[in-house]
């Protein structure tokens, strides 16, 4: 009897070379290190925060990786959505030098549609953890902003937007299962992890990249057919949790937005990009705003005011984020 082989990935992958000229450029130009690195951890979380009192993680059981902070009498609550958890320790301590009053911030950063349920029904329960703390900022992409706006949940006049972002393929590092363009995702052969287009509006912008590939039948086949029989997987923790099933052998791509996939390269992960043509690429404009009945209006509005400074933009650009208007917009 043949020896089944187990396809399961290491916990602990070595940083390999990068692949292709384009993404060593993109790199380059981000700013991003490529030097060699040790072992590393795949499961989230993936940052270094400093431990308060008893110092408990266990992975894959007791992590919660998008709740970060101390939720009790916090200065600033702050939803912001999921695929910014990169960009969170840096922007946090440019405000609070500017702002160095508030040094008490909680935020989540948890898909936009379930930030939304979180505010309508006035908390969240994850596990035995209930957490009913009401947000000052609420942050996603432009069509969630709108919807929110339209419900009354948005303060009038508070709504900025600060970073655009585009879509790549995420896929296991050296790209082996050869996927090239969109249309291959269709393959019956691939396992695809993708956001929920229930919670996230990201799921709305890889429809519209599919359509511009491969037409309604494109869409029909990965978000219908392939996800009744099993190869679409569709995420209920954002992006982080595309990128977790690759590295553990789960899923073979994902489309994602490209921070994600430049993020993942940054901390060493075993992951590769296939880009997406500009002619069938969708962005994503995100957007801020106050909360009505925010219980921190003064600094949510010191938060809002930072977002549109030149140095809450590079802390974005540096993790692969665009501005939120081209030349000549606005």
């Amino acid at each position: 009897m043949k020896k089944k082989t187990c396809t399961r990935r290491s916990r602990h992958t070595p940083w390999m070379s990068l692949a292709g000229a384009s993404v060593l450029f993109l790199y380059q130009a981000l700013g991003l290190s490529s030097a060699a690195a040790g072992p590393v951890q795949t499961e989230a979380p993936w940052s270094n925060t400093a431990p308060v009192g008893v110092p408990f993680t266990v992975r894959g059981v007791d992590n919660v990786p998008d709740i970060h902070g101390n939720p009790s009498n916090p200065q600033l609550t702050l939803f912001i959505a999921g695929n910014q958890f990169m960009v969170m320790n840096d922007l946090l301590r440019a405000f609070t030098a500017r702002h160095p009053k508030v040094t008490r911030i909680f935020y989540e950063t948890l898909p936009p549609g379930i930030l939304a349920r979180q505010m309508e029904l006035g908390g969240i329960t994850i596990g035995n953890l209930v957490i009913t703390s009401k947000p000052d900022v609420y942050e996603s992409g432009a069509k969630r902003m709108a919807i929110e706006r339209k419900k009354g949940k948005i303060v009038p006049g508070t709504i900025v937007p600060y970073a655009r972002n585009s879509l790549g393929i995420m896929v296991a590092k050296g790209n082996p299962r050869h996927i090239a363009h969109l249309a291959d995702l269709a393959r019956p052969d691939l396992r695809l992890s993708l956001p929920n287009p229930k919670w996230e509006g990201i799921g709305t912008q890889i429809e519209n990249s599919l359509r511009k590939a491969g037409g309604d039948r494109l869409v029909k086949t990965i978000f219908g057919e392939k996800r009744k029989y099993g190869s679409t997987f569709l995420t209920r923790i954002h992006h982080r949790q595309t990128a977790y099933r690759i590295l553990d052998g789960q899923s073979d791509a994902g489309i994602t937005w490209i921070s994600e996939i430049l993020f993942q390269e940054r901390i060493h992960h075993a992951i590769g990009f296939v880009p997406i043509p500009d002619a069938q690429n969708s962005q994503g404009l995100y957007m801020a705003g106050m909360v009505q009945g925010a219980p921190h209006s003064k600094a949510a509005r010191e938060w809002l005011s930072f977002l549109e400074t030149r140095k809450a933009l590079s802390i974005y650009e540096k993790y692969g984020f665009q501005p939120p208007f081209s030349k000549g917009q606005k």
